[in-house]
């Protein structure tokens, strides 16, 4: 037993626990967007908010209803997009403006022939030896 207590109280199974959760809720919010706000676009294009659940074909007395494949698809694409466009775009744009550039490390200079790394001290460059003036 104290093994598997150990294990679930590990960080990462802890985490998966929450993500899992949050995830479910947040799947929830994205149903009501969708259907408070994308099904009805989807019905004034179409006339119905179920706009393919009526297609299929017939081959050998069988029908093969490909309508509800249709609307399962179109329902994916609709959702992927909200969370792409309402959560994925804006927490990479955050992350993108919360990364500040490294300052250049005072200590190290280009060299202007080679292009490699050297002291900022050096007068000389180490790899290819030409000379370095000193505010290079």
């Amino acid at each position: 037993m104290k093994g598997f207590k150990a294990f679930l109280l590990r960080g990462n199974v802890v985490d998966l626990a929450v993500a899992v959760v949050i995830g479910a809720a947040f799947a929830s919010v994205v149903t009501a967007f969708s259907s408070a706000f994308i099904t009805p676009l989807i019905a004034l294009i179409f006339g119905k908010h179920d706009a393919f659940s009526g297609f299929s074909f017939t081959l050998n007395g069988t029908v093969f209803s490909f309508g509800t494949f249709i609307n399962a698809l179109v329902s994916f694409l609709i959702v992927a997009a909200i969370v792409y466009f309402f959560v994925v775009l804006p927490i990479n744009t955050l992350i993108e403006r919360s990364r500040k550039a490294a300052p250049p490390d005072p200590t190290i200079k280009k060299c202007p022939e080679c292009l490699s790394e050297i002291p900022a001290a050096a007068r000389r460059c180490a790899h290819c030896g030409q000379p370095v003036p000193a505010g290079a």
